[in-house]
């Protein structure tokens, strides 16, 4: 790793954000609904399906086939407040294990009410899932495919105290 000056990323960070981000009085509606789903690629759909339907409790919605990939399975979990979590997977295609690359996905965090959170966190302690806590409100961990999750007990909007919407 090279070395970074980071009195010049810190400057640069603070000229960003008063360059861009206005008052939250001053900003304009998105022109967005909200996040349909966000799609990943499974390597096994069974596994995937126990993964999150069985351990992190969010609830499989449907399991079709998918437009773009003759065979390829399009299948979704309710992360609550109308937001899915989708997945892919691609029978007879290589796709090669996860990675995270420059452009490519580095996690996905989820909120979790914090008494469900702490069950959630217990169940992945009983399933010998690898994960790591942080700030008694986030537990990172991978799914069975290499991808990062976060569940975050913080509520939608904030994180680690402060308002980020």
């Amino acid at each position: 790793m090279t070395s970074v000056d980071l009195d010049a990323v810190r400057r640069e960070r603070d000229r960003i954000r008063d360059t861009h981000l206005k008052p939250a009085g001053q900003r304009p509606p998105s022109s967005a609904r909200g996040l349909h789903h966000t799609a990943l690629v499974s390597s096994d759909v069974e596994r995937t399906v126990r993964f999150y339907q069985d351990l992190l409790e969010f609830p499989l919605t449907e399991l079709i086939e998918n437009r773009d990939y003759p065979g390829s399975s399009h299948f979704f979990f309710d992360i609550g407040n109308g937001n899915l979590l989708a997945f892919f997977d691609f029978p007879g295609l290589d796709v090669g294990p996860y990675a995270e690359v420059l452009g490519g996905l580095h996690h996905i965090a989820i909120s979790v009410d914090p008494e469900r959170w702490r069950r959630l966190v217990t169940k992945l302690e009983e399933a010998d899932v690898e994960h790591a806590v942080h700030s008694d409100v986030s537990v990172y961990f991978r799914d069975p495919d290499g991808a990062r999750i976060e569940l975050i007990a913080d509520p939608l909007g904030e994180m680690y105290g402060n308002t980020v919407l």
